[in-house]
């Protein structure tokens, strides 16, 4: 491709994305192709000549965007955001240009410097423990590996990278964590049978006098506790376990403290939502997502530790070819983490806090949590539907309940959410709490407004009086 058509057809993409978030709108938020139908619009084998890009672009547009599901859809209440932003995207548009790898400064200088000024950033935006210094990882769940690793090898004195794992480690997490931590649990070679799922309280939140139960009985019983992993917003109810409690467990048995913030971390930047930090000088690593309630692309996850050379040293290597003149003068990030190739993810992250400035950010997400407390209403006005859990944070959690037993009630609710998804205009998800179907609403896209959340209300009181005859 010469540079002119390149030119020509990266304005048409721009002008086709900028039209794209415009119009995010008419499309339906879940995508309705059938299973297969993508792989059966496209060749089995490659082509043997190139091909024209103004093709390439029109099957894009024919095959590909109808298997979309559209997360930057203000009608997207599902899971939890993945939001973008117009400077994010211009940001991942230079990124993708550069093309450069990132693994240690020599490769970079800007990337590794940048990764240094905007975790800082982000330490002081959330108010951070002083002394924590962090890195940019791709996602929460290798955060918490990177985690588990460094709790183990802190554990084993660094034996379990030289030797291998050689004695039984338990590590601990409330009945509401991530199921991630399972994975890399599996992962880092403790084993899933020395997981303990402590049990939470009425708000889900992991209780800390059972945490220490455990600690202690596992101790009696000739085993290691080595890491606690505890959740600042569950993925199920946005639950808050508690911090210093916890932390002083953990303090007391030499218990490293992990700490999984990856959606409702972003809302310690407002003053008046710091508290969920409380105890946080006990915390050993926390990690949070900027990709999900910060309008930065994905990937972007936040990782900060307590001690930075025990990271480094669970990691690091020093083959001859990656070896420079200044390493002893700058930070090399391939050591800090899983990955030995990493990509320039602060520049977007950078291009967010810059554009919108720390106030934006927060007026955002005091829009989303006014919403939530809104929506939490509506399900309080009505006798037809019961709130499941505190709404903490910009996720409400809730169902509908005439009455009948809960058998015939998750039947129903279930039917809900199939009802109001196949509107196209509304995209929501279920979770279980205490053994109940319950619909998740979680808001926090970036261009949904209060006409959304209400326009979400009236589809899904509608679905029930379908469904339910309500």
């Amino acid at each position: 491709m010469d540079k002119e058509l390149f030119r020509g057809f990266g304005y048409k993409f721009v002008d086709w994305v900028v039209e794209y978030l415009e119009q995010v709108e008419k499309y339906p938020v879940k995508s309705r192709v059938e299973p297969g139908w993508i792989k059966n619009q496209i060749p089995s084998s490659p082509p043997e000549k190139g091909e024209a890009m103004e093709l390439i672009f029109k099957d894009f547009q024919d095959i590909i965007l109808p298997g979309i599901t559209h997360w930057q859809h203000p009608g997207w209440f599902a899971y939890f955001p993945a939001n973008n932003s117009p400077p994010s995207v211009l940001a991942e548009l230079l990124t993708a240009g550069i093309g450069a790898q990132c693994m240690i400064w020599q490769t970079s200088p800007a990337a590794a410097e940048l990764e240094e000024v905007v975790m800082e950033w982000l330490k002081k935006m959330l108010g951070l423990p002083e002394g924590m210094e962090g890195c940019i990882q791709d996602t929460a769940s290798t955060a918490t590996l990177c985690a588990l690793l460094t709790a183990r090898e802190r554990a084993t004195g660094f034996q379990s990278n030289l030797k291998g794992l050689r004695e039984p480690l338990t590590v601990y997490a409330s009945q509401e964590t991530h199921s991630s931590i399972e994975k890399d649990v599996k992962i880092a070679g403790f084993g899933k049978e020395y997981l303990r799922y402590i049990p939470t309280d009425d708000c889900f939140a992991m209780i800390p006098h059972k945490l220490e139960e455990a600690i202690l009985e596992d101790k009696a019983q000739g085993f290691k506790p080595t890491c606690v992993v505890a959740t600042i917003g569950t993925t199920s109810s946005t639950a808050v376990d508690p911090l210093e409690p916890i932390g002083e467990i953990c303090s007391r048995h030499q218990v490293w403290l992990h700490v999984d913030a990856a959606f409702a971390g972003t809302a310690a930047i407002l003053p008046e939502k710091r508290e969920i930090l409380r105890g946080a000088e006990h915390m050993d690593s926390f990690v949070f997502n900027p990709h999900k309630w910060m309008f930065t692309n994905f990937d972007c996850s936040a990782y900060f530790v307590k001690d930075p050379g025990l990271l480094i040293r669970t990691f690091e290597i020093h083959p001859e070819y990656l070896k420079t003149g200044v390493d002893a003068k700058v930070k090399n990030f391939r050591d800090w983490g899983i990955q030995l190739g990493r990509r320039f993810r602060a520049l977007k992250l950078w291009f967010v806090i810059r554009t919108y400035g720390v106030e934006g950010l927060r007026e955002m997400i005091r829009e989303h949590l006014r919403l939530a407390q809104l929506f939490k209403g509506f399900v309080e006005e009505d006798p037809r539907f019961e709130l499941m859990a505190p709404v903490n944070f910009s996720l409400v959690c809730f169902r509908f309940n005439d009455g009948r037993p809960d058998d015939r009630l998750d039947q129903i609710n279930e039917k809900i959410i199939e009802q109001v998804n196949s509107s196209g205009r509304v995209f929501l998800t279920h979770t279980s709490l205490g053994g109940k179907y319950t619909i998740r609403m979680a808001i926090g896209q970036r261009t949904t407004r209060e006409d959304h959340v209400r326009k979400a209300w009236d589809i899904i009181r509608e679905s029930a009086e379908k469904v339910a005859g309500a």
